[in-house]
């Protein structure tokens, strides 16, 4: 490389006061130990971005951007839209200002000093870096078991997923220039990144327990995730529907036939429990059909209304740069 290129990192912030201190200080080292080495630009910056907190999140945000603001930036949403929105903001607001951007969470599960290797896999030519996790021995059984589910069955569903990698990962310019074209409301960031292409590659690294604070993916959250990640990338819900639909009715002329002899035959006293169970069967897979469907048309509708995906109240920077909406 002619000269160290210019880094962002995008930590999306929910709620975290507790960890945020801890965090700055980290990547403040990591930042100071990469410049020492050449490995990235004196105008590298790590931006913050509150998404909605309710404690003091923005105001540390805020501190420390004044105390180094030319090290930390602060990006301030206007009201709280998820993690993956939280995000998207972040790389939207730095793609024309950087080389390259990791995103992690606030949390410092993510290892910090993988970014080492990230950026060094970046010089060699990727313009995607993958983090993604060597093992999972941390988790609880259950936490285990319904991830590594949820990854598979994302892949059975059709959706391109790197398995064991969440939201940890470097993005060349290039990538977040094409990122900005996808204009979708359902943000799954896990699909939408492989789609783009161009030439990636994995770094392996043990995810460390929460530094501080309580988790903000409790299992209605991740389920709710794990919809929408399916739903925002596969139509084989839809094909199972009518695959479902072809099985019932084919068992439905079995049962005509059934009944039919049953009839001849002077036997359909005893039918009632089996007519009673087929009544629940039958109702309870046309509402769950139902909700399948019910869940894309909420989808078209979000998608139709053409929304914000996110309003930037304010942008903390060294320029001064504020209100700035994306």
């Amino acid at each position: 490389m002619d000269k160290p290129e210019i880094l962002y990192m995008v930590v999306p912030c929910y709620n975290e006061q507790e960890v945020l201190h801890e965090t700055a200080e980290q990547l403040k080292n990591k930042y100071n130990a990469l410049m020492a080495e050449g490995l990235i630009s004196k105008e590298s910056r790590i931006v913050f971005v509150n998404d909605g907190s309710s404690d003091q999140t923005w105001g540390i945000i805020r501190e420390l951007h004044e105390t180094e603001p030319q090290l930390f930036s602060g990006i301030d949403l206007a009201h709280n839209s998820g993690h993956q929105n939280a995000v998207l903001a972040g790389l939207m607001t730095v793609k024309d200002i950087c080389d390259m951007c990791i995103t992690m969470d606030a949390d410092l599960q993510d290892d910090v000093d993988t970014i080492d290797e990230m950026v060094k896999k970046y010089y060699e030519g990727n313009q995607v870096v993958y983090g993604v996790r060597s093992a999972r021995d941390t988790d609880s059984f259950f936490k285990k078991s319904t991830a590594e589910g949820f990854y598979k069955f994302m892949k059975l569903m059709g959706a391109d997923v790197v398995y064991n990698h969440a939201d940890f990962r470097l993005m060349s310019k290039r990538v977040l220039q094409e990122l900005s074209g996808f204009r979708e409301v359902n943000l799954f960031l896990r699909g939408m990144v492989p789609l783009i292409g161009f030439k990636n590659c994995k770094v392996y690294y043990e995810r460390h327990e929460r530094a501080a604070g309580e988790s903000k993916y409790p299992l209605r959250k991740m389920l709710s995730f794990a919809i929408n990640g399916i739903t925002s990338f596969s139509t084989k819900p839809l094909k199972l529907i009518t695959t479902l639909g072809f099985v019932m009715s084919v068992a439905s002329i079995l049962a005509f036939i059934w009944a039919f002899i049953a009839k001849i035959g002077g036997f359909t006293e005893h039918g009632w429990s089996s007519t009673i169970c087929s009544i629940w069967l039958i109702g309870g897979l046309q509402l769950f059909c139902l909700g399948i469907i019910g869940e894309y048309i909420g989808k078209i509708y979000a998608e139709v209304k053409q929304r914000p995906r996110y309003i930037v109240a304010e942008f903390l920077s060294d320029a001064n740069e504020k209100n700035k909406e994306i």
